[in-house]
């Protein structure tokens, strides 16, 4: 695995992208909040695809962790990536739902044609940012150029289809966070030292509004409550890094099925419903708004999860609408 340290952040993004965050633009592809704009099927047009680009082949991801994240937070997020393409002897058993299962899904709905190998993803590199560099309060713009610089530090080794993932810690508040979306994704040009790549961006939750966006791990912030919506004990026992991964699920595919806006989508392009926004707030079969479904269950630690990945982990994550039934999938 290679390693990337993000010091002098400050400078990379100053000297660097001055440029590219004039040409970045962000799609509006989002993780919305769970309620009261949840809903369980697509209404109106069907999800379809509108002649631009996916992502396919080799996915190499960066990660940025800006903030001050434990080691522990680091290790849940890192291993549902690699849980998407795990080498042969880490697959878990075939028997169980898996991560790789999700993603696989994903790749033969939207990602991969006939005939083809299967798109994989790849972890290329992490970068720190421990130190707030552009503060604890981020603009949308400011998101864009913290993909920039860990693109463009990528220049040389990843091409086209790379993939920044942008997260920020919970003493950090984002533009619209909480208030309109999770989490997002964009696209950032192509330029003389980077090619085009997307970005998605997920905050962690558990201290600005877990209700909003670590649902289904916090009681809803919306509704009555029932026995339906008692918050489900996260799977790794974290509701920040958990509800991270939940909503980082959703983010990531709209960002690789819909990367620049003219992909695989439904509705109005600027309030586009992609492959799992489509179907917001379903984990397992039976859901409906407030209730995530029918999921599994771990004995030992109580946690709720429908998919287990690479090192025993296990995830709970969102259904993916499926084009070709019409309808969501669901992986219990």
């Amino acid at each position: 695995m290679a390693s990337c340290n993000m010091t002098g952040a400050q400078a990379i993004l100053t000297a660097t992208l001055v440029v590219l965050l004039s040409l970045t633009r962000l799609s509006l592809g989002a993780r919305r909040l769970p309620e009261p704009l949840l809903q369980i099927t697509p209404v109106g047009d069907e999800l379809s695809y509108h002649g631009g680009s996916v992502l396919r082949g080799d996915i190499h991801v960066s990660i940025v962790w800006y903030g001050r994240f434990k080691p522990a937070q680091r290790a849940i997020v890192v291993d549902f990536i690699l849980s998407l393409t795990p080498p042969p002897s880490s697959t878990p058993n075939a028997a169980a739902p898996s991560a790789a299962q999700w993603w696989r899904t994903i790749d033969a709905s939207y990602l991969s044609k006939p005939n083809t190998t299967a798109t994989r993803v790849l972890l290329a590199n992490q970068a720190t940012d421990e130190r707030y560099s552009l503060g604890k309060s981020l603009t949308l713009a400011q998101i864009s150029q913290l993909a920039a610089a860990a693109a463009g530090a990528r220049a040389k080794e990843a091409g086209a289809g790379a993939l920044v993932l942008v997260l920020t810690d919970r003493d950090v508040a984002v533009e619209g966070f909480c208030r309109a979306r999770c989490g997002l994704h964009g696209a950032g040009p192509a330029s003389a030292s980077a090619s085009s790549y997307a970005y998605a961006w997920v905050g962690d939750a558990e201290r600005a509004c877990p209700g909003q966006c670590a649902w289904p791990f916090a009681r809803p912030a919306y509704g009555p409550v029932t026995d339906d919506n008692t918050p489900l004990e996260p799977p790794n026992g974290d509701v920040g890094a958990d509800g991270i991964v939940a909503t980082l699920a959703s983010v990531v595919a709209g960002a690789v099925t819909n990367p620049f806006g003219d992909g695989f989508y439904q509705g109005d392009k600027d309030a586009a419903l992609e492959a799992c926004t489509a179907c917001a707030g379903v984990f397992g079969t039976g859901a409906y708004p407030g209730y995530a479904g029918k999921v599994m269950l771990d004995e030992t630690t109580g946690g709720s999860y429908n998919a287990v990945g690479v090192n025993g982990r296990k995830y709970l994550l969102p259904a993916v609408y499926d084009p070709a039934k019409s309808g969501c999938s669901v992986l219990v």
